[in-house]
């Protein structure tokens, strides 16, 4: 009862909600899986790939900055004891580095966490001409996914971290680079978020037959660096009740180990709960409008698979 009435008040995205829920540690060995955590320098990425780490753990930190990424997994390595961090140095928001990137990566992957992601002020484009929040929030992790997906052990896990912010916003395929109107930040990183949930059912749905499960899931609110940066105004408003990038990952974590996790996919979860992906009518997308993100999303990265191609790609790779 006090869950479905915190899933309901936005007071169930803060600290607060995360405490009033319960919450058991996280045993699960993971030692010879590998992990791949996006993002991984700071915040919810820097939490959950510690978190594996220390649950034993091979984990591969994703990051934008050599120098920064180095002394993030020398801490990890330092704080846990693991001698098994590596790093991995790319730009999710440029599709040449994320082809070296799928390329330089090494099976079995047992875990990929796809958690990079920017909130910014005004629209910039990256250096390959597409917007930077739809193509470091939503493009790069799509074609980082796809070209992954050969590289992909037995019973692999996806798990994407999107934001409740989502549930205001319905995709707009005809608009995936906020071209048109004024740009408004937040809302552009909202739906790119929207669309890493319907990206994780279509996920689901094509490799499910190969027993690869594909979840996503929002932190609730959590004292991240990207959150006062980017929401400085909405973080001095909230700052005592945000949750702490702990509790933040929780959940990540939870849905990378847990066996209770690995018995479903497509789901899209807060505080170890699947939750519904609508609130409002307005935000639902059309299965013609999924078929149409689809299409957009591989021809602005590139990629030229198909859904129904992933789980046979993946299986020649292993054969």
């Amino acid at each position: 009862m006090r869950d479905r009435i915190l899933d309901k008040s936005l007071l169930g995205y803060t600290s607060l909600g995360y405490r009033w829920r319960s919450h058991s540690s996280i045993d699960a060995d993971l030692t010879g899986r590998t992990a791949v955590v996006t993002g991984a320098t700071s915040g919810l990425g820097k939490q959950t790939a510690t978190e594996l780490a220390r649950l034993g753990a091979t984990v591969q930190l994703v990051g934008r900055n050599r120098d920064k990424t180095e002394q993030v997994a020398a801490g990890i390595t330092e704080q846990t004891g693991s001698a098994a961090v590596g790093i991995e140095v790319a730009d999710l928001s440029l599709m040449s580095d994320v082809r070296a990137l799928a390329k330089r990566i090494e099976a079995p992957i047992h875990i990929l966490v796809n958690n990079a992601g920017v909130l910014l002020p005004t629209r910039t484009e990256t250096a390959e001409g597409i917007e930077t929040t739809f193509a470091t929030n939503l493009l790069g992790h799509f074609l980082l996914t796809n070209l992954l997906v050969p590289k992909l052990a037995a019973s692999a896990r996806i798990i994407n971290v999107a934001s409740g912010g989502m549930y205001a916003q319905r995709i707009s395929v005809s608009d995936l680079q906020s071209a048109h109107g004024t740009y408004d930040g937040a809302k552009a990183y909202a739906r790119t978020k929207r669309g890493q949930v319907i990206l994780t059912e279509l996920w689901a749905g094509a490799l499910a037959p190969c027993g690869v499960v594909v979840h996503s899931m929002h932190p609730g609110w959590a004292d991240t660096p990207g959150v006062s940066t980017s929401l400085p105004r909405f973080y001095r408003l909230t700052k005592a009740l945000l949750r702490s990038p702990a509790q933040g990952a929780d959940t990540i974590v939870w849905l990378c180990a847990a066996d209770e996790a690995g018995r479903s996919t497509g789901k899209f979860w807060h505080d170890r709960t699947p939750r519904p992906t609508h609130r409002f009518a307005r935000t639902r997308e059309t299965a013609e409008e999924r078929e149409a993100l689809w299409s957009e999303l591989c021809r602005y990265s590139g990629w030229s698979g198909t859904l129904e191609s992933l789980a046979d790609d993946r299986q020649a790779k292993l054969t």
